[in-house]
C-alpha cells in the first residue's frame, strides 16, 4: 500500500481532537510505469480499514488513559481542597463554641455585678436616710434647746443679769435651792453642797436693756475707736479700743498685791475659765499651811489682807481654789461682766445700734472703774 498517510484525513473526537484516519475514504487511483492509472484493488481498501481501525483505538486508550489520569488528579486535589475546609470548618466551630463561651461568662458577669452595684446602692441609700433622720432629730433638738436658751436669756444682760444663769448672784438664803444648769458645777464644801458657777456666762443670745436717763455726751475718740473695732470685733488687745480699756480699765481693776496671781487671773478671765463658787461659811475648817498659800476663808489670796472671804476661785479645771474677799470679788465680776458683752458683740448676739452698744461699754468701764475704787454691793455675796 503505497502513499497511505495521504489519504488520511483528520477527524475531530469528542474529547476536542482531531481525527487522523478516515473512515470512509474516496478510492484513489494508482499511476504504473506505462502512465496508466489503476484503481486500487479491494484488498488494499480492506488493509487501509483495519489499520484505521487499529489505529484509532489506540489512540482512543490513550485518550481515555489519559483522561483518567487527568481526573484522577483533579479528584485528588479536590479531596486534599475539601480536607482542608472540614479543618477550617473545625476550626471556625471551636472559635464560635469559645467565643460563645466567653460571652455567657461575661453576660453572667455584669449581671452579678450590675446586682451587686444595685444591693450597695440600695444599702448606701436606707444608710444616709437612716444618718437624714438622726440629724433631723438632732437639729430639732438642739433648736429645742437654743430656743429655750434664748427665751432664757433674753432677761440677762451684764446690767442686769437673770440669777437663774448667775448662781452666784443669788442671795445665800436661795443657793442651797439651785440646781444645776448649763456649765455650771455642783461643789462640795465643809458645810454642804453649794452650786459654783464660772464667771464666764456665754447664752446664745442677749437683749441689753437701755441705761438709766441721765445726762451725757459721747466721746468722739472713744466712740470713734469703739466703731472702728465693731467693723471687725475680736479680742485681739492690739486694736486701740481695747488697748485703751486694757490700759485704763482691765489692768488697773486686776491689780492685786500678789501680783504673779493677779496675771494668772486675768489669763482665766481672758480665756473664760476662771470658776467663783460660793464658801458655807457655817462651820470653818482649820487652815493648813498649803491653804495659807492660796489664802483662807479669813485671808484673802490676792490682796493679802485679813478679810472674811464668802468666796473661793479656780483658774481651770484643774488647780487649787484660791479664797478671795468681797472686793475682789467684786473687781474680778466686774471685768468677766465687761468680757461678757463684748463676747457677745463678736458672736453678733446683740440686736442694738452702735450708740446703744458704745453707752452699754461705758457703763461697764464705769463698774470696772468703782470696783476698783473699793465699791461693791454687798447683798451679792
Amino acid at each position: 500500500v503505497t502513499d497511505v498517510s495521504s489519504s488520511l484525513k483528520s477527524l475531530e473526537y469528542p474529547f476536542g481532537m482531531k481525527k487522523l484516519v478516515d473512515l470512509d475514504p474516496e478510492p484513489e487511483s494508482r499511476v504504473e510505469g506505462g502512465g496508466q492509472v489503476r484503481p486500487t484493488s479491494a484488498r488494499d481498501h480492506g488493509d487501509l480499514s483495519r489499520l484505521r481501525s487499529s489505529s484509532l483505538e489506540i489512540r482512543e486508550k490513550e485518550i481515555r488513559e489519559k483522561g483518567s489520569e487527568i481526573l484522577r488528579e483533579q479528584l485528588d486535589a479536590a479531596k486534599k481542597e475539601l480536607k482542608l475546609k472540614d479543618k477550617e470548618c473545625e476550626r471556625l466551630s471551636q472559635v464560635r463554641n469559645q467565643l460563645e463561651q466567653e460571652l455567657e461568662e461575661l453576660t453572667a458577669s455584669l449581671f452579678e455585678e450590675a446586682h451587686k452595684m444595685v444591693r450597695e446602692a440600695n444599702v448606701k441609700q436606707a444608710t444616709a436616710e437612716k444618718q437624714l433622720k438622726e440629724a433631723q432629730g438632732k437639729i430639732d433638738v438642739l433648736q429645742a434647746e437654743v430656743t429655750a436658751l434664748k427665751t432664757l436669756v433674753l432677761t440677762s444682760t451684764p446690767s442686769s443679769p437673770n440669777r437663774q444663769l448667775h448662781p452666784q448672784l443669788q442671795s445665800a438664803g436661795t443657793r442651797g435651792a439651785c440646781k444645776h444648769n448649763g456649765g455650771h458645777i455642783r461643789n462640795k464644801s465643809s458645810s454642804g453642797a453649794f452650786p459654783s458657777s464660772p464667771a464666764k456666762p456665754e447664752p446664745p443670745s442677749v437683749s441689753v436693756q437701755s441705761v438709766t436717763k441721765e445726762d451725757r455726751e459721747v466721746d468722739s475718740v472713744l466712740y470713734a475707736e469703739f466703731l472702728m473695732w465693731k467693723e471687725h470685733p475680736s479680742l485681739d488687745r492690739s486694736s486701740a479700743f481695747l488697748n485703751r480699756i486694757y490700759r485704763e480699765d482691765i489692768g488697773p481693776c486686776l491689780s492685786f498685791t500678789r501680783s504673779e496671781l493677779s496675771q494668772l487671773v486675768q489669763s482665766a478671765v481672758e480665756n473664760n475659765s476662771l470658776t467663783i463658787e460660793p464658801v458655807a461659811m457655817s462651820s470653818l475648817p482649820m487652815v493648813k499651811a498649803s491653804a495659807v498659800e492660796c489664802g483662807g476663808p479669813k485671808k484673802c489670796a490676792l490682796s493679802g489682807m485679813s478679810r472674811l472671804c464668802r468666796h473661793r476661785i479656780k483658774l481651770g479645771d484643774k488647780g487649787s481654789y484660791y479664797y478671795i474677799s468681797p472686793s475682789s470679788r467684786a473687781r474680778i465680776t466686774a471685768v468677766c461682766n465687761f468680757f461678757t458683752y463684748i463676747r457677745y458683740i463678736q458672736q453678733g448676739l446683740v440686736r442694738h445700734d452702735a450708740e446703744q452698744m458704745f453707752w452699754e461699754v461705758m457703763r461697764l468701764r464705769r463698774e470696772m472703774t468703782v470696783a476698783k475704787l473699793g465699791f461693791y454691793q454687798t447683798d451679792q455675796g
